[in-house]
């Protein structure tokens, strides 16, 4: 399971639902995509510390970008920017899914549904 950046930040909003279903996934898989959505939504360097901590909780592993990831990522551009309006940063979540044989567990189920091949676990919020 690779989990999107909205399923973290509900969690961080004190959503139980949230933090229930990723307690269920320990440890955690997440893209460096994500990580760094989460760090650039920070608005201090407290905040990013709290981020980290939570992540060495959840014991994360951050799946790095690589060429293969790369290269589905600029595909999956190509095959749905302009008819489903694929975003760069859910292409390359998409693509490391992809490239790792996981499903996504996200509440943006928009973002993800027209990637042919890719298993997608909706979190309703």
């Amino acid at each position: 399971m690779l989990i999107d950046t909205d399923v973290l930040v509900w969690m961080t909003r004190g959503h139980a639902g949230a933090a229930a279903r990723l307690q269920a996934l320990t440890p955690w898989r997440i893209s460096a995509v994500t990580y760094m959505e989460l760090a650039q939504g920070c608005r201090d360097k407290q905040e990013l510390a709290r981020v980290k901590k939570g992540l060495a909780v959840g014991q994360a592993e951050i799946l790095p970008l690589s060429a293969a990831i790369s290269d589905r990522a600029m595909q999956l551009v190509d095959a749905y920017a302009l008819s489903h309006g694929l975003q760069l940063g859910d292409a390359l979540i998409a693509a490391t899914a992809l490239e790792h044989g996981a499903t996504v567990l996200t509440s943006n189920a928009k973002h993800f549904s027209a990637v042919d091949g890719l298993p997608v676990e909706v979190f309703v919020p």
